[in-house]
C-alpha cells in the first residue's frame, strides 16, 4: 500500500497481522533493503500483534525524490504514516540504516514507543566506518549496484555465513542486483548516514526499554559501536549473538526471534 505524504511523496508500507492487537510491531530494514527482508519474521508474531514494515523513502516501492533525507526527516515519514493508521502503541525494530531511523524515531517522536529493538546499527560513525562507507559509494559510482554490492558482502555478512550460506552467495547478490536500486536512490540513502551527526548525547535523554543486538563479526557496526549505544541509553540491554556477521535479519533469523519474543512479551 502506498501512504501519501504531506510534501506529497509516497511510502510503502505492509499491514500484517493482528489487526485487533493492542500493539503494533514496526520493522524498518538496512540499507539496500525492501520489505521483503522481514517476511520470515511475520508467522511468529502474526496472532498476537499488528506487523507494519515500511520501504524508506528511496528503498524498494517508495519514492524518488529529488533531494536525500536525513534520518530525522525519515522518522518524520514515519510519524506521519503511524498517526495515518492510528497507531497508538509501538515497538519498532530496525537493522542498521532502519536502526539509525528508529533511534531519531524514540529521541523526537517517543509517545507511541513501549519498547524499541535496534539490530547491528549505529549511533556515531568511526574512521573504520568512514572509510568503507567511502568504498561502497565508489564502487556504486563506478560501477553501479552490482560492483557496490560485491565490495560490500564482506562487510555485512559474517565469515561464518560464507562457509554455510543460508542462501548461496551468488543466489544473494541475483536477489539483491534484481531489486533494481538505481545509483541514485543508493546515493540518496548513503548521503544521510554521511551527513548524519554522532547522536549519543541525544540518547542519554531517552528512557525507553530497548534491547540492543549485534552480531560478533559484525565488522561495519561492531560491537564496540553497540557498547556505545547501551553506554549512551539509560534502559538498554545488550545481546551479542556468537559467529554472526552484521545481517542479522538473513544470518540470524531464529536467534533474533527469539530475542524480540522474550523482549516484548
Amino acid at each position: 500500500m502506498n501512504f501519501t505524504l504531506p510534501d506529497g511523496n509516497n511510502l510503502y508500507y505492509e499491514v500484517h497481522g493482528n489487526s485487533e492487537a493492542e500493539t503494533s510491531l514496526l520493522f524498518l530494514g538496512g540499507l539496500s533493503q525492501t520489505t521483503i527482508a522481514w517476511h520470515a519474521y511475520i508467522p511468529a508474531f502474526k496472532d498476537n500483534y499488528q506487523i507494519l514494515l515500511v520501504d524508506l523513502m528511496f528503498q524498494g516501492q517508495s519514492d524518488n525524490p529529488a533531494n536525500f533525507r536525513s534520518f530525522q526527516e525519515h522518522a518524520q515519514d514515519i510519524e506521519h504514516l503511524l498517526n495515518h493508521l492510528a497507531i497508538k502503541k509501538l515497538i519498532p525494530i530496525g537493522i542498521s540504516y532502519g536502526g539509525a531511523v528508529i533511534m531519531r524515531l524514540m529521541h523526537y517522536f517517543p509517545q507511541k514507543i513501549q519498547k524499541a529493538v535496534l539490530m547491528a546499527t549505529f549511533a556515531h560513525k568511526t574512521p573504520f566506518f568512514d572509510a568503507i562507507g567511502t568504498s561502497w559509494q565508489r564502487a556504486l559510482d563506478t560501477g553501479g549496484y552490482s560492483l557496490m554490492l560485491d565490495v560490500m558482502l564482506p562487510f555485512v555478512l559474517g565469515r561464518h555465513y560464507f562457509q554455510n550460506p543460508l542462501i548461496p552467495i551468488e543466489m544473494l547478490k541475483h536477489m539483491r542486483v534484481s531489486n533494481d536500486l538505481s545509483v541514485d536512490r543508493l546515493s540518496k540513502l548513503m548521503m544521510a548516514t554521511a551527513m548524519s551527526d554522532d547522536f549519543r548525547k541525544e540518547l542519554e535523554n531517552i528512557h525507553i526499554p530497548t534491547l540492543v543486538v549485534c552480531g560478533s563479526e559484525d565488522l561495519l557496526c561492531t560491537p564496540e559501536m553497540h557498547h556505545n549505544i547501551v553506554e549512551s541509553l539509560p534502559n538498554a540491554s545488550y545481546v551479542e549473538i556468537e559467529d554472526i556477521g552484521h545481517t542479522l535479519n538473513l544470518e540470524a533469523i531464529p536467534q533474533t526471534i527469539s530475542l524480540i519474543k522474550d523482549f516484548i512479551q
